[in-house]
């Protein structure tokens, strides 16, 4: 009888939860899992859903997202091939989806049941303590966001995303591979804020921008003009 393939991958660093386990206990998760294909844009699970889940990514990316009442979109995190997410229920199996998740491109994933996992945690101290430090981790990311939205006005975070996101590229153009809407959902306010703010940017000459194309001409300047809108 042939061994199943574990998901353990040599790649996967010490620190991570899988790296604690035996191969029996990988042998018992490749048996329990289910595997999931998702196509561009196709919705994993849904904001209020009941979800009481954990799962591996194994390729592609998930974008976990957050809506307002007024329709507006705020990205929370991007979870990519090798990391690990759950749903609340999985811990607390009263609680829904605080976000929605999304694939943003082909993703294949690995998904295991609150009840299959469950015996692993019990009996694997070290699993269920480098779940734990997972945790903490997106507890950090989540008061860091907080802490964004709450002091930093959006020039300043419109301008840290740029610098962050085409900073490699000074002096420049390269393709935008950003919308408006993609820009707004990552700091948390509308497009047409975002559209505003871009234009403001290129008439201090900071930036230059067309349909297609991006280029950042004065990177200190445009640091400077982010750490002026600082709460």
């Amino acid at each position: 009888m042939d061994k199943p393939t574990v998901i353990q991958a040599p790649s996967l660093p010490k620190t991570h939860p899988f790296s604690r386990l035996s191969p029996e206990q990988l042998a018992y998760l490749e048996e329990h899992k289910t595997s999931r294909l998702y196509a561009e844009g196709e919705w994993v699970v849904h904001y209020g859903d009941n979800w009481p889940h954990i799962f591996y990514v194994e390729s592609g990316e998930i974008t976990a997202l957050k809506e307002s009442v007024e329709g507006r979109t705020l990205i929370v995190a991007n979870i990519l091939p090798g990391e690990l997410f759950w749903g609340l229920a999985f811990f607390n199996e009263q609680m829904p989806m605080w976000v929605g998740l999304q694939a943003n491109q082909e993703t294949k994933i690995s998904l295991w049941r609150r009840k299959d996992l469950l015996p692993i945690l019990y009996e694997n101290g070290e699993f269920t303590w480098g779940l734990t430090c997972k945790l903490v981790a997106r507890m950090e990311r989540a008061s860091e966001m907080v802490e964004e939205l709450a002091f930093h006005p959006i020039a300043g975070r419109l301008a840290n995303l740029l610098l962050e996101h085409f900073g490699g590229h000074p002096e420049k153009f390269v393709e935008r591979d950003l919308t408006l809407d993609e820009m707004a959902a990552l700091i948390g306010t509308t497009r047409e804020v975002v559209c505003r703010q871009l234009y403001r940017f290129a008439s201090h000459e900071l930036i230059q921008i067309n349909r297609t194309e991006f280029k950042i001409v004065d990177a200190d300047g445009l640091l400077k003009f982010a750490q002026k809108f600082k709460g």
